[in-house]
């Protein structure tokens, strides 16, 4: 590719963080999947981002699924290099009026793209995998702590809240004390793509935060704004909350290998087999597609299975 080529993708990922304000996660794996259409657009003779066609990005695919990439990275993969296009088809059209860059740099930019040769091109069909779940049992022979030490009261806030609201990992690390209200048992999260929402707190969560916060303001460092910290004072990162409850997991003799996601899968099961209301749940779980909560459906449907073979004259019993 050429430098001015390259360069462009340099100036989608400023766009991305900059405008669209997209995670640092999101960003590294657009630049992963960008640097692999270079190279692959290296390897194929293609010059600059106008020589890319939909041949070429079928290609692209079709080697990344050979290589052993699974369909949902194929499939992400594709959805950054369209996204990639619409950039360079917005910038064509507008480069020109607010300098997006030099004219002598906006070669293969959009003067000469006109269509995204990513539009109509699709992965393989990923297997749908349900996602694992905790029974109430387990989950309440999890939350079952002892009272003990700050940490202890940090630990269990931390894992009532995750079942209590149905937060994913980086909602509940991004939570700030001025996002809770216990008055009316509430938390503002801030989710995918920084959209907020307001969820409830459950009893237990709200009983677990009370006693939380007193040792938070013993913690905390001063000016920190963070809802959970660690022994330093700072808020509490990604890793130490994944080390903490398998840490709880194992201490609880669960059996096997818990992580905060798991809390997620379980609140969206549990509610959905006693409501029934998808809609509902699509929007405690802050899910913009109804197609990801459906799911959890088909969760339900092999809890009513399981009766099923368990409990009607004519099912089919195993040994």
């Amino acid at each position: 590719m050429t430098p001015a080529a390259l360069e462009w993708v340099a100036r989608f990922r400023r766009y991305m963080t900059s405008e669209r304000r997209l995670s640092a996660h999101t960003d590294r794996s657009y630049s992963r999947d960008l640097t692999a259409l270079v190279r692959f657009c290296d390897r194929s003779g293609v010059a600059d981002w106008d020589r890319l066609d939909t041949q070429h990005v079928r290609l692209f695919a079709a080697q990344s699924h050979a290589s052993g990439l699974a369909p949902r990275s194929i499939q992400r993969r594709l959805s950054a290099v369209r996204s990639f296009y619409e950039f360079l088809l917005r910038e064509g059209r507008d480069g020109a009026t607010r300098g997006a860059a030099p004219a002598s740099d906006r070669r293969g930019t959009g003067a000469r793209i006109r269509v995204n040769p990513a539009h109509d091109v699709r992965a393989p069909k990923a297997a749908r995998r349900l996602p694992q779940t905790l029974d109430p049992d387990q989950m309440a022979r999890l939350l079952e702590i002892p009272p003990g030490d700050a940490l202890t009261a940090r630990d269990r806030a931390i894992m009532e809240l995750l079942y209590s609201s149905g937060l994913r990992l980086a909602e509940l690390v991004g939570l700030d004390i001025a996002s809770l209200d216990l008055r009316d048992r509430t938390v503002q999260v801030l989710g995918k793509g920084r959209k907020a929402r307001i969820v409830p707190v459950g009893r237990a969560a709200a009983r677990a935060l009370k006693a939380w916060l007193p040792e938070r303001a013993r913690l905390a460092r001063q000016g920190e704004t963070a809802l959970f910290v660690g022994r330093s004072g700072e808020r509490l990162g990604a890793r130490a909350v994944q080390a903490r409850v398998a840490h709880w997991a194992r201490r609880q003799g669960l059996g096997m290998h818990v992580h905060p996601h798991l809390f997620r899968h379980s609140f969206a099961s549990h509610l959905l087999e006693s409501s029934g209301e998808l809609r509902g749940v699509q929007e405690l779980l802050g899910h913009a597609d109804i197609s990801s909560t459906q799911i959890y459906t088909h969760l339900d449907f092999q809890h009513l299975a399981r009766i099923y073979d368990a409990t009607h004259p004519r099912a089919r019993r195993k040994g």
